[in-house]
């Protein structure tokens, strides 16, 4: 055995060491660049408030950035705005739990057996052409106004991006994988939990992040279509009295509650898939 010098043994530190730098790194600029992305809304805001202010906007039609938040804090310390966000939230969530997890399993077993995706593929995807505005009257008609058909709709639309993803995550994952587990002699539960998952953990959070973000447009649907209570009734309760600075507020709160949401899926999938080494974009590496 030939000893191993003091530089060889820096090259093997910094060869092992440079995904964990380039991760630091990495995080690093993204703390640095954290508010460049409220450049753009905020100058928004800026050239719509001045304009607003001069008078180079109909009111009723484009109210000021100003009023809009008058009317927002007003609801606020009225507890109307947080009542039907209460509402709508509790829609969602339950909605995406129903209609997520179903997707989330038919992807897992049409995934795992071709004889499932044969048998169920061709229907799933013919159904998944269906939009919302096309089956919510038939939805209201067959369940009522009450929650079952609110819950069903978007139920209906955060089950198949959570579907199509898990499917392709488990159908994309490298043969090579494959011939390294049976070498190490992996059992069919290894496989799976060790193996395959994992692969296709990336595909099955992106899957979540689209159905969560399904699942609050066909929240706007049930509530616009028929509901007496939610931020979707109250931006069309507000329509047919036009008060405008009313919608603003329910479609702003509804971006807000949407990006937030979003962002929760984006940090849990940052913690899970912390063991990848991937590109980060131009400036992020």
């Amino acid at each position: 055995m030939f000893p191993v010098s003091t530089r060889d043994k820096t090259l093997q530190g910094g060869l092992h060491s440079a995904p964990q730098i380039r991760r630091a790194r990495s995080r690093q600029i993204r703390r640095s660049n954290r508010w460049i992305g409220l450049l753009l809304p905020l100058t928004l805001l800026v050239v719509w408030q001045i304009a607003g202010s001069a008078g180079l906007l109909n009111p009723i039609l484009l109210p000021a950035p100003s009023d809009i938040w008058e009317e927002f804090r007003s609801m606020l310390l009225s507890g109307e705005l947080l009542s039907n966000l209460g509402i709508s939230t509790w829609r969602v969530v339950a909605g995406f739990l129903m209609g997520g997890g179903l997707g989330l399993a038919a992807g897992l077993w049409v995934g795992f057996s071709y004889k499932a995706e044969r048998l169920l593929n061709p229907s799933l995807q013919m159904l998944r052409t269906l939009p919302h505005l096309a089956i919510a009257p038939l939805f209201i008609l067959w369940f009522g106004f009450g929650e079952e058909s609110k819950l069903l709709l978007i139920a209906k639309g955060s089950f198949f991006p959570l579907y199509i993803n898990t499917f392709l995550g488990i159908r994309s994952v490298d043969n090579k994988l494959f011939d390294v587990a049976k070498v190490l002699e992996f059992s069919r539960m290894q496989m799976i939990t060790r193996l395959i998952l994992p692969a296709s953990l990336p595909n099955i959070l992106l899957g979540t992040r689209l159905s969560l973000g399904v699942a609050w447009i066909g929240l706007v649907v049930a509530e616009m279509m028929g509901s007496t209570s939610g931020i979707g009734f109250m931006i069309n309760d507000a329509r047919s009295m036009s008060l405008t600075t009313v919608m603003f507020v329910g479609i702003v709160v509804f971006a807000i509650v949407g990006k937030l949401s979003d962002s929760l899926v984006l940090l849990v999938e940052r913690r899970l898939l912390r063991w990848r080494d991937s590109f980060q974009g131009e400036g992020n590496s």
